[in-house]
């Protein structure tokens, strides 16, 4: 009996063997996909564009030669003497604001600084400022911001300052900034 199973395995081995011989005989799908990409490879040909001919380059004459030289030293001279003497007389209206001591508050932007209310306190009007999450008291003649700014007037809604900054063009110029009271959001 376990010869004959052995015999049964045996031919079913040498059945399947005969079965992979005979199926890697027969041709095959394949043939047919090779001769088309040798076939698509041969007639593709890559176009080249030729490239533009490069234009003659023409050298300038240099028509400046008798001018004055833009890095004159008697022309330099001249723009420091114009620049120093508007910055004299620009600088009158900083000058003071130099000299004094600064307040505490002048360290910080205004933009740092929120107003959150405001108190009549002997007849003056103050408004209540929060900076950092301190609140200061302040007061029309106080310097607030990094611009030299001078409280002007306090009312309800807003404080007034009047600040010294510089503009475009390097002078110092008066203006007005306001710090408008904040409600607080829910």
């Amino acid at each position: 009996m376990k010869q004959m199973k052995q015999m049964k395995h045996l031919g079913l081995f040498f059945l399947t063997g005969c079965c992979v011989l005979l199926s890697a005989c027969s041709p095959s799908g394949d043939e047919e996909i090779r001769q088309w990409m040798i076939k698509e490879t041969n007639e593709a040909r890559p176009r080249v564009v030729p490239l533009p001919e490069p234009k003659p380059f023409k050298p300038e004459a240099y028509t400046i030669a008798g001018t004055v030289e833009p890095f004159n030293q008697q022309k330099l001279t001249q723009a420091l003497k114009r620049d120093t003497a508007q910055v004299v007389t620009d600088s009158s209206l900083v000058a003071p604001e130099l000299a004094r001591r600064k307040e505490p508050l002048e360290a910080y932007p205004l933009d740092a600084m929120i107003m959150v209310g405001h108190i009549t306190k002997q007849g003056q009007p103050v408004a209540l400022v929060r900076i950092d999450n301190l609140l200061y008291q302040i007061r029309p003649g106080q310097y607030l911001g990094m611009n030299y700014g001078k409280v002007t007037k306090i009312s309800e809604s807003e404080v007034t300052l009047r600040e010294i900054v510089q503009d475009a063009a390097g002078e110092w110029i008066e203006r007005v900034a306001t710090l408008e009271l904040q409600e607080k959001s829910k």
